[in-house]
């Protein structure tokens, strides 16, 4: 499986704009993409500006297919603006 992780830091007065755009995302990259096995959203209790996702994919090709769909250009298009801060990894899961 093929995973990635993002870390976002999202401006603060923000984060009530950044999560509901977010969260569509999450929720029509699983629905919608054969090859997305899941997609976590989580905040930091104690910093909620702090966001961090898991996604999981079937490979490195369903992951390039989840950045060309309407829902993650919509996405990001809109959050542009929100995000002070990003950081991804991609990982193998064994």
């Amino acid at each position: 499986m093929f995973v990635v992780t993002v870390h976002f830091e999202i401006h603060p007065p923000l984060i009530e704009d950044f999560l509901p755009l977010i969260r569509e995302n999450a929720r029509r990259s699983v629905e919608d993409e054969p090859g997305c096995r899941q997609f976590d959203v989580c905040i930091d209790p104690g910093a909620r500006h702090r966001v961090f996702l898991y996604e999981v994919y079937d490979d490195a090709d369903a992951f390039s297919a989840h950045q060309q769909t309407p829902h993650f250009a919509q996405f990001d298009g809109a959050s542009r603006t929100m995000v002070a801060g990003k950081s991804v990894s991609i990982l193998n899961r064994l």
